[in-house]
């Protein structure tokens, strides 16, 4: 795995430094100044593990034996690299995009799962403008929200489109333009969690989400709907109590970035 991205991404990431060394006036000759203490074998290692695991720019600066700040650009040149070469199908059909991944999903007539994932993130410096937006109405901690997709049997096709923990699942969504994409497809169907109920009367019931709860003591209708609903998603770990949870499954619990296939 490790040398298949060696090989798919290390000519590219040549190739941007290269780009980038000719793009301003050179003072020195070909060849001449520093060289790099961190190769790009292990600036891929140490973007891997930090992703993978969370370990600090501090401890990873002390395994390579290379200041902090030389791993901080090291992320920072690689982390890019990694999302732009998106994530593969069955089919080996490289998935780049938004639009790729509903193309793909529209042209396979498959079901697809949607969801948002937190991840915690640093609590902002005080005083700083915006600090509120980052904390999460449903987990209440500082957190960023990706958006995840996934076929039926769970294999990732997208996770982007990352917004402000306080932004709302369905906002991302739109934000994120899936309507305008879905009103472009047909024979299409995601299924997602209570979160994004709207979403289906704009695309066409293209995203199919639960029916909504309703409310009131005496709604006889409200009880018969919970019953059924009940019915069909056992509570338990074979099913999900309510069955409001079918978006859930695309990813259930923030988990750290593992290296899509």
């Amino acid at each position: 795995m490790i040398a298949d991205l060696v090989v798919e991404l290390g000519p590219v990431w040549q190739s941007r430094r290269d780009a980038e060394l000719l793009d301003r006036p050179r003072r020195r000759a070909v060849g001449a100044g520093a060289k790099y203490k961190l190769v790009f074998v292990d600036r891929l290692l140490a973007t891997l593990v930090h992703l993978r695991h969370g370990v600090t720019h501090d401890v990873l600066a002390c395994w390579f034996q290379v200041d902090r700040s030389t791993i901080t650009r090291a992320v920072a040149e690689i982390r890019p690299l990694l999302a732009d070469r998106g994530c593969r199908t069955e089919h080996g059909l490289r998935l780049r995009t938004l639009a790729d991944v509903i193309a793909h999903i529209g042209a396979t007539g498959r079901t697809a799962l949607m969801d948002a994932t937190e991840i915690q993130v640093r609590r902002p410096s005080a005083h700083r403008g915006g600090r509120s937006r980052f904390i999460s109405g449903k987990s209440r901690i500082n957190a960023m929200k990706a958006l995840v997709i996934t076929n039926e049997q769970g294999r990732l096709l997208f996770c982007g489109e990352v917004r402000a923990g306080s932004v709302a699942d369905i906002t991302q969504a739109r934000d994120a333009g899936l309507v305008d994409l879905l009103a472009d497809s047909i024979d299409l169907q995601i299924l997602a969690d209570a979160g994004y109920q709207g979403l289906g009367a704009q695309t066409c019931g293209q995203v199919v989400t639960p029916p909504r709860k309703r409310r009131g003591k005496h709604d006889v209708r409200g009880v018969h709907t919970a019953l059924d609903l009940l019915d069909a998603h056992p509570a338990g770990p074979e099913g999900v109590s309510g069955g409001n949870k079918q978006g859930d499954h695309a990813q259930p619990v923030p988990v750290p970035w593992i290296c899509p296939p």
